[in-house]
């Protein structure tokens, strides 16, 4: 389609779009740049997973603590037990502060009881058993063991770390390990950030190389190509990479050769349009002087002259006729779409009354009448259909029957008429200005208007059947 306008406003909507680009320059540095946001939800996530295992690792910490004291307990028995001269109490004592220990009591098979520490008190506020505790409880410890304040006697029983068969039962202060805790929950925060960072950092280099340095490329190809997409220095090119980056660059590289070609198109046909235009209405001018000549020619007596004249008018008026066609095609801007909810059974029988004086040999029929609402534009679609039916009634055809369906959530309408159909080269152009006439005196721009006009709304045009019997179009627009 010819028009000259058409150049002018993708020229200003892409103007638009590269100002806009500029104000958010990919390549300058953001503070809410991709690059940044990575970085920070990688260090984000990894704090996340660390924070999870916390707890775990702390109330593991707790276990493998008192675990050691029962196996201190057991080797302080064995030590003591060894030897063969009497129990020194003050070798007792030495062990079992060196060890952390109020006390301990051993159970072996066999054996019995053996009870170590006479500075156990005889109430113990806390007690634990490490054999049936739960993962859950042992988690719950470790926490309220961090959480609580002051020194707390509790004791521990379990199996000796030495020997199974040996339960060990330990006397002990909290405080100590309360603290050897935090000092462990230290160290592992710090252990924990220095991860987080050395793995974001590495992650945020791996993410720029593989992806964010490509995008920015592309990204900056497009403002770059968006400023002079008739230069082919400006389209860019593809990276030998076989992933997604790769198969972006090569989607782009083809977009922009087919857009470039596009625009070179279209302003070959804008300048041919401008002239056509010029040319149209120079010629609109020499042919009205021509057509006053004609009716002076016919008003003359002579029978000869007046035959001759005939055939001249009819060839001026048809010259007339294609000149306005193509000057108004050719200033016709974008129509304005108002759409609004309508009812297609009054659709129906007000397009029916507009269209009853345009053509007095072609009657307009509905094959049927549905009772729901679509959105469209009225006096659009009366174009719509009075191009197709004078369409019709040019080809020959006496009756034009409108059908309305709905189908795949759109609203159709089939036109159906009785002529002559259209001939194979006409089929091929069909929707081509200047090019898909069926006649040989047709402009060929009833069908291209219709269609324009049609997706204007958002719906569009096609021919679905034609024969020798007739032709039938289908007239689609969204729910």
């Amino acid at each position: 389609m010819l028009h000259t306008q058409t150049p002018i406003l993708a020229k200003t909507s892409m103007t638009s779009g590269v100002e806009a680009l500029r104000d958010h320059n990919p390549l300058r540095p953001v503070r809410g740049s991709l690059s940044l946001r990575l970085l920070v939800l990688t260090i984000c996530f990894m704090m996340m997973v660390e924070a999870a295992i916390f707890a775990p690792n702390v109330a593991g910490f707790r276990r493998n603590y008192l675990t050691d004291k029962m196996g201190s307990a057991h080797l302080i028995l064995t030590a003591l037990e060894a030897s063969p001269e009497q129990l020194d109490p003050r070798l007792r004592d030495r062990l079992l502060d060196q060890s952390g220990l109020r006390g301990m009591t051993a159970s072996r098979p066999h054996l019995g009881d053996r009870t170590l520490g006479p500075r156990m008190p005889s109430q113990i506020p806390k007690l634990y058993d490490l054999r049936d505790a739960m993962f859950g409880d042992q988690v719950t410890d470790a926490i309220a063991t961090m959480l609580r304040r002051g020194s707390l006697m509790i004791g521990v029983t379990g199996a000796s770390p030495l020997d199974p068969e040996v339960v060990i039962e330990v006397v002990l202060d909290e405080e100590p390990m309360r603290d050897a805790m935090w000092r462990y929950a230290r160290r592992m925060v710090f252990f924990s950030l220095f991860l987080s960072l050395a793995t974001s950092a590495l992650v945020y280099a791996g993410i720029q190389w593989l992806a964010v340095r490509p995008l920015r490329r592309i990204t900056a190809n497009m403002v770059s190509f968006q400023d002079a997409p008739e230069d082919p220095a400006r389209i860019i090119l593809p990276t030998p990479r076989k992933d997604e980056v790769g198969v972006a660059e090569q989607a782009l590289s083809q977009m922009q050769r087919e857009l470039r070609a596009a625009l070179l198109q279209k302003n070959r046909l804008a300048g041919v349009g401008a002239a056509v235009t010029k040319i149209s209405h120079d010629l609109r001018n020499v042919l009205a002087t021509a057509m006053l000549e004609s009716d002076r020619l016919e008003a003359a007596a002579d029978p000869e002259v007046k035959r001759i004249t005939a055939g001249l008018v009819r060839a001026v008026d048809r010259a007339v006729v294609l000149a306005t066609s193509t000057l108004r095609f050719a200033k016709e801007d974008v129509p304005d779409v108002v759409l609004r909810p309508l009812s297609v059974s009054a659709f129906l029988e007000e397009l029916r009354d507009y269209l009853r004086p345009i053509s007095d040999t072609c009657a307009v029929k509905i094959a049927a009448t549905v009772d729901f609402k679509f959105h469209g534009d009225m006096a659009l679609m009366q174009r719509v259909f009075e191009n197709l039916v004078r369409n019709a009634s040019e080809a020959g055809a006496t009756s034009v029957t409108l059908t309305p369906a709905v189908e795949r959530e759109q609203f159709l309408v089939r036109v159906a008429d009785n002529g002559s159909g259209l001939a194979p080269k006409a089929i091929k152009n069909i929707f081509r200005p200047f090019a898909g006439s069926a006649r040989a005196n047709g402009t060929g721009l009833g069908l291209p208007i219709a269609r324009e006009l049609l997706r204007a709304q958002g719906g569009d045009l096609a021919l679905e059947t034609t024969s020798t019997q007739g032709a039938t179009f289908i007239a689609r627009l969204p729910l």
